[in-house]
């Protein structure tokens, strides 16, 4: 099938978030991919990073549009994991469901879309370049841009039993910076503020904001601090991670952390945070599960949906208010690991149930 040609196509190109040029080069192939279809490029150009791109089709004014997103790059450095290959069953490479393979399903349906001689109107496609890094750069854009849309299909692996998905934990990442005092740990011992001391403190108060019959985590990752063992520690280093699948969660853990960040476990000791909130949640809504019994109904199929502790795009897309659904791509599994597959007849259904939902939406601009 000539999309996997497309697939090893962009898939031999290393995409790595911080290789700007493989990124760029597998943009400029979306572009001329999208553009033979009628699409207009627009390129938001970043110096150190891969270009963002928006890919435009006509637009019909006072009705419903539709962003399908995507994302460009993936997680390996060049020479250490590049190679496509496939069996009977399965395609193996970089990015084959996280999410090149994704991005193949869109382009695919849009072109048989208007093999069909439909006009395309009203559906975009958004790719960004730093997704795999956490979209520090392209959140803002994809913020803005969002603000012009209805719906939002974004295509992420699908589920096991090719699920999409109505929800997405939110994450955060953060810092803690203490000061201490250093003083010699044999003769001047008492004269010190022991900033490791603090942290360990620190530490145990953050784990306990965990609540799992929430859904709510948070993972203290990595520890540094002090000089040696007969210095008492002048200072420490805490960066951890937290998860949450309500905003009521994520307020009540902020002002926690706050609470313990102010507090000084150990006299003389002062801490500062730093980080924040990467991707707010996404929360399944009667909105979403609306849609999907929409899609049901136009498409003929049973959508069955999940929620996912992960987080992706979708998180910013719905933070604006937007319904989104995530999983619109292959089945897969293996991402971010040299083992990385994506089940091959998982295409065919992907692509068959996005060319249906863009005909029904390009006859009627609505769902």
């Amino acid at each position: 099938m000539k999309y996997f040609d497309d697939l090893q196509t962009i898939i031999q190109i290393n995409s790595y978030t911080k290789n700007k040029a493989g990124v760029d080069r597998v943009g400029i192939v979306f572009d001329k991919w999208l553009e033979e279809i009628g699409f207009r490029s627009y390129i938001h150009e970043r110096e150190h990073i891969g270009n963002h791109r928006h890919y435009k089709s006509k637009t019909i004014n006072n009705a419903k549009k539709l962003l399908l997103l995507g994302h460009l790059d993936t997680v390996f450095p060049p020479n250490k994991f590049e190679h496509y290959s496939e069996d009977s069953d399965w395609i193996y490479g970089p990015g084959a469901c996280d999410m090149k393979g994704g991005n193949i399903v869109l382009l695919e349906a849009l072109r048989q879309l208007y093999e069909n001689n439909n006009e395309i109107a009203n559906i975009d496609v958004l790719l960004v370049s730093d997704e795999e890094t956490g979209s520090d750069d392209s959140k803002y854009l994809t913020s803005k841009l969002a603000q012009e849309y209805d719906y939002c299909f974004v295509y992420e692996a699908a589920g096991k039993e090719m699920e999409v998905v109505t929800g997405r934990k939110g994450v955060g990442t953060f810092f803690i910076d203490i000061s201490g005092k250093a003083a010699h740990a044999g003769n001047h011992y008492i004269d010190g503020c022991d900033a490791n001391l603090e942290a360990s403190y620190k530490i145990q108060e953050l784990v306990k904001l965990t609540d799992l019959s929430l859904g709510t985590t948070l993972n203290v990752g990595k520890i540094e601090g002090g000089i040696g063992a007969n210095t008492i520690s002048p200072h420490a280093h805490l960066t951890f991670e937290l998860r949450y699948k309500s905003v009521g969660e994520k307020d009540r853990v902020l002002k926690k952390i706050d609470e313990i960040v102010q507090t000084s476990f150990v006299d003389g000791t002062k801490s500062v945070l730093s980080g924040g909130i990467q991707r707010d949640v996404m929360q399944t809504s009667p909105a979403s599960l609306k849609l999907i019994n929409s899609l049901e109904k136009i498409s003929g199929m049973d959508i069955k949906y999940e929620e996912r502790g992960g987080v992706s795009d979708a998180n910013i897309v719905s933070s604006c208010g937007v319904v989104t659904l995530d999983g619109f791509g292959p089945f897969g599994d293996g991402d971010h690991t040299v083992h990385e597959r994506a089940l091959k007849s998982s295409f065919k259904n992907r692509i068959e149930l996005s060319k249906t939902l863009f005909e029904y939406f390009v006859r009627n601009l609505d769902f």
